[in-house]
């Protein structure tokens, strides 16, 4: 049991990993959505992703899950706790939002507000890190939340699409042209493609670096979908500011993660929104969940071993793309 894992199961994909004592990943696994409302057999797929990262090592001595929807519906909760247990019941083990290994990731030890935009969207804010009170903004899931992720641009995108298909919006044709096009779709098959998809969740989602990239090209309708994501993600911080209200009349520090914020024009947009600088984050998911379940261990953590956990992610997740 000299190792620790974590995993972070996001909307569309799940990374696994193991960590020693010094900070070194000795393990990264890639695998595919854990989400419970998308997959039915997510608790097989959990014991494959965990089997592979844990091959010819032996049982960790802790392990933290952040997987979505935990903390959020009752029933998934439960069954995300029993089953995680189940699958290592020599460990110390815990499950989180993933959300939560998210801004334990972004922060390290301090506090701050994460602002997480992938397949989802989602505020967790805390004063002073792990230890102390937690907010969470957001993350009411794609039937009437999750404004601004990438499922919610996507979605957006189809409405606006359909209405300029049909002529309730003449204007937003080019729009609805363009993206029928990078979709490989004709007009008329619209409704089959998003209704015959085996997971809207995640098809869906994946429109929306269509969308960016026909705003890229000029596009008026793409650009103010665009911005009104930006929009919906920057309350989502003015929000977790007013929960924070630090004693000093200081603004927070806020970081950010997923996928969404790989566009660097929506990344901008919502910093320009919020009025301040966002601080890079210190670890990605990974690294949070992995973090937690150093301290979950009793594990000596201190910066060295944070520093080390960091170059050492840097450097499997670019071997592991090369």
């Amino acid at each position: 049991m000299d190792h620790v894992l974590g995993l972070d199961g996001g909307g569309t994909k799940t990374l696994s990993a193991l960590a020693d004592q010094t900070g070194r990943v000795v393990e990264i696994v890639h695998g595919p959505s854990l989400d419970p409302t998308a997959a039915g057999d997510w608790p097989d797929l959990l014991s494959r992703q965990l089997t592979r990262t844990l091959e010819g090592s032996g049982a960790p001595a802790a392990a933290v899950l952040g997987l979505s929807f935990h903390d959020e519906i009752k029933h998934f909760t439960a069954m995300q706790e029993e089953v995680a247990a189940n699958l290592l019941p020599h460990s110390r083990v815990a499950v989180e939002n993933d959300v939560r290994i998210a801004f334990d990731g972004a922060f390290a030890s301090g506090g701050g507000i994460l602002l997480l935009a992938g397949t989802g969207s989602m505020a967790w804010a805390s004063l002073n890190g792990p230890e102390d009170r937690h907010y969470r903004i957001g993350g009411c899931g794609d039937v009437f939340g999750d404004e601004g992720s990438a499922f919610w641009i996507g979605r957006e995108s189809l409405t606006i699409a359909s209405q300029a298909l049909d002529g309730r919006l003449p204007e937003a044709k080019p729009f609805a042209q363009a993206l029928l096009r990078r979709l490989l779709i004709p007009p008329e098959g619209l409704i089959d493609w998003v209704y015959s998809i085996d997971n809207q969740r995640t098809a869906i989602a994946d429109i929306a670096r269509l969308t960016a990239a026909i705003a890229e090209s000029g596009c008026a309708t793409a650009k103010a979908i665009i911005d009104r994501a930006c929009d919906h993600l920057a309350r989502h911080v003015a929000a977790a500011e007013q929960c924070l209200a630090y004693p000093d009349g200081r603004r927070a520090d806020w970081s950010y993660a997923g996928g969404v914020f790989g566009n660097a024009a929506i990344l901008d947009g919502v910093r320009r929104r919020i009025g301040t600088m966002p601080v890079d984050p210190v670890l990605p998911p990974i690294g949070g969940a992995l973090l937690h379940a150093a301290r979950l261990a009793g594990w000596p953590v201190d910066a060295g071993f944070i520093g080390r956990l960091k170059v050492s992610l840097q450097d499997r997740v670019q071997s592991k793309t090369q």
